[in-house]
Order: C-alpha cells, then sequence, then structure tokens
C-alpha cells in the first residue's frame, strides 16, 4: 500500500505546477499524457497479470484511454493546436517510468494486486486534477467538453479498479 501511496503523492507534486494555470496548450499535453501512460501500463498487465479480471481490467484501460486519446488528437488537429510539453507532463511521465519499471519486478498475484492499486492511486490523482485543474482551467469549449466526458469514463474505472482492489485482497 506504502508503494501506492508514493506514487500517488509524486503524482499530486506536478499539481503545485498546476496552480500557474497551464494553456489550453500544456492541458491537451497532460491529459494525453495521462491516457499514454495508463495505456502503458494496461500493455504491461495484458502480459503479466495471471487474474482474469486484471486482464480484463486492462483490456478495458488500454481500449478506452486510446479512445480517448484517439479524440484528443483529432481535437487539436481540429483546432490546429500544438499540445505543448510541459514540467507537469514530463513529471507524470517520469514518474509512470519508474512505477512500470518497479511492477515489471513481480509476478503473479502479487503483480496483479500492485497493477490494481496503481490503477487506483493514478486515477484518482488525475481524476482530481481534471477536476480542480484541468477541465476549469480550459478555455477552448471542445477541449472543455472533451476533458468532461473522460472524467466521467475516468470516474468508473477508478471506481471498477477500486472494487477489483478489494477482491483481491481477499
Amino acid at each position: 500500500m506504502l508503494k501506492y501511496l508514493i506514487f500517488a503523492a509524486v503524482l499530486a507534486l506536478p499539481s503545485a505546477a498546476l496552480a500557474q494555470a497551464p494553456n489550453d496548450a500544456q492541458i491537451a499535453h497532460i491529459a494525453y499524457t495521462a491516457g499514454a501512460i495508463d495505456i502503458a501500463a494496461a500493455d504491461q498487465a495484458l502480459t503479466k497479470a495471471t487474474n482474469p479480471d486484471v486482464k480484463a481490467f486492462a483490456a478495458e484501460m488500454a481500449r478506452d484511454h486510446k479512445a480517448v486519446n484517439t479524440q484528443a488528437l483529432a481535437l487539436v488537429k481540429k483546432l490546429k493546436v500544438t499540445p505543448q510539453d510541459n514540467a507537469t507532463s514530463q513529471a507524470l511521465s517520469k514518474a509512470a517510468a519508474a512505477k512500470l519499471t518497479e511492477l515489471a519486478k513481480l509476478k503473479g498475484a502479487a503483480y496483479d494486486r500492485a497493477y490494481v492499486g496503481n490503477e487506483v492511486a493514478f486515477h484518482k490523482t488525475v481524476n482530481g486534477a481534471l477536476e480542480t485543474t484541468l477541465i476549469p482551467g480550459a478555455k477552448n469549449a471542445e477541449l472543455k467538453a472533451l476533458l468532461q466526458t473522460g472524467l466521467k469514463l475516468f470516474q468508473a474505472h477508478q471506481a471498477h479498479a477500486e472494487h477489483l482492489a478489494m477482491t483481491l485482497a481477499k
């Protein structure tokens, strides 16, 4: 459990940077980066997980986050906006790479529990950033709408991960 809290704390660090009101290009990059991170975690879980429910959850994460990222890319292309890399995106990517390396060392049920626990922490953090900073900070109505749609989906992901974590703990 401490590992999940550490990851959540690392992800919360960029929140201070987010207080500087990111622009829409930075918001788009942060949101896309978060999706790419979850896709990478899901891809790893699809090869390492042993529990069929965990594998199904990972497949859902990969499918849903790829779909949202595809919509995000189409939107930035339509708006002729280039997503702008920033300290928050970089911090998310660095923390995620370290977490994937840590998860890669685990096997079996230990991997399953750690992956799902990480998904709970990750979705809590990303959903919090969406609610408190990214959605309120988005100026473009279409970007804001995409983020709001994503938030509803990601809240469902969080609930699913929390439920799955409880079943794995038994």
